[in-house]
């Protein structure tokens, strides 16, 4: 059957430098490295979605300088239709990276022409939300868009997934009813719920509070820890594939585009769950975001050491 994912959200020029270890206030380190790289938690998703199989469309904005020119150039790249990409004066978004030696990252975020986002745009290209069977969203475009995409994608009868990356606050609560499925981090998931999350049981308790807010379904990614998934009748447990870390950057991403590709294909929650736990678990053995997202073969030719 066709898999057609719809992203909606961020492009951002990553500019990434590692260090033996990240800076403290007012000191200044020496880098070992840096590099430009494509990215943009909208992106770096419908890249992953893309590679995973899916047919991907994506809605946002690049600035008409260089960066959104090679920001557009990656999505082509991936065969993702980029009808949808408006460019728009000024700068293209930002995002300041710093990896150490334990694959720990800190991002600064200049939203640029992702804040030109409106509800307006998203409203021109109704048809590409229309076509889809999965839409994506997440919190790096303003606010208000991302609730009329929320709200837009359940009258449409879509598969709604929220990312509420970076999230430092709770969400409108008008929000949750269009939600079918929450995939926050544990510092996403703490701030979303006002719990402290640093446990499966932790987990377990913002989950909870999180579906009586409103979300259909619940999925708290937890690093190495692997996913809780939560319904409101159940919790399940889903252990992370062991594999060794080299930069954690677009993990998130990917295993949220990994798991939206493989429902959008058919597979049931569980399934997709996993295929997205080992998605993003061959995107932490590679440095850099969009670069480190595995394609379809690689999570079809892995095995558990």
């Amino acid at each position: 059957m066709s898999a057609k994912v719809v992203v909606i959200g961020s492009l951002n020029m990553d500019l990434v430098t590692r260090a033996s270890r990240l800076p403290k206030g007012g000191e200044t380190l020496i880098g070992q490295s840096f590099t430009t790289v494509s990215g943009g938690k909208g992106a770096n998703q419908a890249v992953a979605a893309a590679r995973l199989g899916a047919q991907v469309s994506m809605i946002g904005c690049v600035g008409n300088d260089a960066y959104g020119e090679a920001l557009r150039g990656a999505l082509l790249a991936e065969q993702i239709d980029c009808r949808a990409v408006s460019t728009v004066d000024g700068s293209s978004g930002v995002a300041l990276i710093v990896v150490d030696d334990s694959s720990q990252n800190s991002i600064v975020i200049v939203p640029g022409a992702n804040g030109a986002l409106t509800a307006e745009t998203i409203d021109r290209f109704d048809s590409v939300i229309r076509a889809a069977d999965v839409l994506i969203c997440q919190l790096e475009v303003p606010d208000a868009s991302v609730g009329h995409a929320l709200k837009r994608g359940r009258e449409l009868g879509k598969t709604v997934i929220l990312n509420p990356a970076p999230a430092s606050r709770p969400l409108p609560s008008d929000w949750y009813a269009s939600i079918d499925y929450l995939i926050p981090n544990e510092s996403e998931a703490s701030a979303l719920s006002g719990l402290s999350v640093d446990s499966l049981d932790t987990a377990q308790a913002a989950a909870t509070r999180l579906i009586a807010l409103g979300a259909g379904k619940v999925i708290i990614t937890l690093g190495a820890q692997g996913s809780l998934f939560a319904d409101g009748q159940r919790f399940e447990h889903f252990p992370a594939p062991v594999v060794k870390a080299v930069d954690t950057t677009a993990a998130g991403d990917t295993f949220v585009g990994g798991f939206a590709a493989a429902l959008a294909a058919g597979n049931d929650e569980a399934q997709a769950i996993r295929f997205g736990q080992v998605a993003a678990a061959l995107s932490v053995t590679r440095a850099g975001a969009q670069p480190s997202i595995p394609a379809l073969s690689d999570v079809q030719a892995f095995k558990t050491p």
